[in-house]
């Protein structure tokens, strides 16, 4: 038997061991140092992602590599979304330094947190086998569900961490009971593998495609996508806002990353049987996503609904099943990521009488207030909304004609009309924000981590349309490996 190649997930390995060492540095250095360690596992996830992007460097590019005896794969699919995965990681750590001071939850475990769940992602991305998907899958929640119920002291916190612990924990038995059905009719829980015993023809049994049901539910609960969303909008409202934050992007990225490899690698000679599962969850999502959010008035839950809705519309590639499809997922993350971020951190903003507030209404006369955070707020709605010429118009474009390249244009004009609908509720925040009366000015924001935040992220959603070419390169590269044909 060959000797195993760790180089293949030198960066998941760097990773948990910065995790574990700034650990140590926590235990021992006491709460004194718990800024210094937020600090340092932000540098800990830059320098992981610069042992990820080396061969993306190198004049070679990166090339498809499995190791660890066939158990993980690096490929250009995995370096894309593993980088979105770090950086939401690194705003989510940042815009939480000084609101878990103010709220007296500043403890050297949540940066670990955010490291050893950053690690469990990487790994689910890199997965190549049904067993190192679900090792990945369950390292990355079980850090997640304390993160949810971090707030401790917070009855809302600590019920969303319950809720999120449940929940995911039949999620995750949904899922492994699928990998046992795949395995016990395949004989094998290798990706590459279980892509030719379909691609021969075979394998299309009752037995499969039931194990293959119980994936997609496994998945779809992770995503947050309807009907499995039931978790999303208690857990949203209730966890830290930095939290929220970081759920909002780095778990989503990760899990639909997931559901494009699943779908497409081991399963993809079954396009046929799981496409239509794909199409309904897209659907039912977009709609449900965009008339939830309408009676919603607290922005924590609105943002909940507003995600489940753009899983939605991510999943209208998968459904779609081609390059151009993977292509218009991989855009559309990286945009969302932006987005959301962009959004929580002037959420983390809204903090009056010494308390943080959630309500819609409490942006009022913000533009009269605070006229550069309600400005950066309604470049986030407006993009969030679809509306051009800013980022998350194209978002949705490309998955819009993917979806009518490949013969969906139900899906696309399902899509079309809940953008319609979502709208509303966007533009809803923009109107509070400019034409109501103002209820008084918000407290000092939170430090020039979250300035910074909201201002890199606003610059990025404005200027996309400029220079949106590595972007669109590189997504058009990654989906070109997957379909090399």
């Amino acid at each position: 038997m060959p000797a195993p190649n760790f180089m293949i997930v030198l960066p998941e390995i760097f990773l948990g061991a910065a995790a574990m060492a700034l650990l140590i540095v926590g235990v021992y250095a006491g709460p004194r140092a718990v800024r210094a360690v937020t600090w340092l596992s932000a540098l800990a996830l830059a320098v992981t992602a610069a042992i990820l992007l080396q061969p993306a460097w190198s004049a070679g590019g990166v090339t498809r590599q499995v190791g660890l005896f066939g158990m993980f794969v690096n490929d250009g699919l995995g370096v894309f979304t593993q980088t979105l995965v770090i950086v939401g990681s690194i705003l989510s750590l940042l815009i939480a330094v000084r609101y878990n001071e103010r709220e007296g939850i500043a403890r050297v475990e949540f940066p670990v947190l955010v490291l050893i769940s950053t690690a469990g992602m990487m790994m689910m991305i890199a997965a190549n086998d049904l067993i190192s998907l679900y090792l990945g899958l369950e390292l990355q929640s079980l850090a997640l569900y304390v993160l949810a119920a971090f707030a401790r002291d917070n009855v809302r916190s600590t019920e969303a961490g319950l809720k999120y612990f449940v929940l995911g924990a039949v999620a995750s038995g949904m899922l492994l009971f699928g990998a046992s059905l795949v395995y016990g009719f395949a004989g094998t829980t290798s990706f590459d593998g279980l892509a030719k015993l379909f691609a021969n023809g075979g394998g299309n049994g009752i037995g499969l495609i039931t194990g293959i049901v119980f994936i997609s539910v496994g998945l779809a609960f992770k995503v947050s996508a309807v009907p499995f969303h039931m978790w999303t909008p208690d857990v949203y409202e209730g966890a830290p806002t930095p939290v929220t934050a970081y759920f909002a992007v780095a778990p989503k990225i990760a899990a639909l990353t997931l559901f494009l490899r699943v779908m497409l690698e081991p399963f993809g000679g079954l396009a046929g049987d799981w496409q239509q599962i794909i199409w309904a969850i897209s659907a039912a999502s977009m709609v449900w996503g965009a008339f939830a959010a309408i009676a919603q008035s607290n922005i924590k839950r609105l943002m909940a609904y507003s995600s489940i809705g753009h899983v939605g519309y991510a999943l209208i590639g998968l459904a779609a099943g081609s390059a151009a499809g993977v292509r218009g997922v991989l855009v559309y993350l990286a945009i969302y990521l932006f987005m959301n971020v962009g959004t929580f951190a002037v959420i983390l903003c809204m903090r009056r009488d010494g308390k943080m507030v959630e309500g819609i209404d409490d942006l009022a006369g913000l533009s009269r207030t605070h006229p550069a955070l309600a400005l950066a707020l309604a470049i986030f709605m407006f993009s969030l909304a679809g509306i051009p010429p800013l980022a998350g118009f194209f978002g949705k474009l490309y998955v819009f004609m993917a979806a009518i390249d490949a013969g969906l244009p139900v899906l696309a004009v399902i899509g079309v009309l809940s953008s319609v609908v979502g709208a509303y509720y966007y533009l809803r925040i923009v109107k509070v924000m400019y034409f109501d009366e103002a209820r008084g000015a918000f407290e000092r924001p939170l430090g020039g981590e979250v300035a910074a935040v909201v201002l890199v992220c606003a610059i990025i959603i404005l200027f996309f349309i400029v220079w949106p070419g590595p972007l669109l390169n590189g997504a058009g590269a990654v989906a070109a490996t997957l379909f090399p044909g």
